[in-house]
């Protein structure tokens, strides 16, 4: 059972909005650590490493989305 549903939901719905770009952060997840911890906000969200080309990428998208 997941203890943090609305934060799997999250790491989803950005997977797949960057999924709809080309954009794959082959790390994107649920941080661990921050999944197990009981202070905060709650858990947090690991984007993880990515190449060169996959930030370029990224990069791109939200210029774009900023001039709009």
């Amino acid at each position: 059972m997941d203890p943090h549903p609305d934060t799997t939901a999250c790491v989803e719905r950005l997977r797949a909005a960057l999924a709809a770009h080309g954009i794959r952060l082959p790390s994107l997840g649920v941080d661990l650590p921050g999944f197990a911890a009981s202070y905060g906000p709650g858990p947090l969200v690991s984007l993880g490493n990515c190449n060169r080309e996959t930030a370029t990428a990224l990069t791109e998208v939200l210029r774009k989305a900023a001039d709009a």
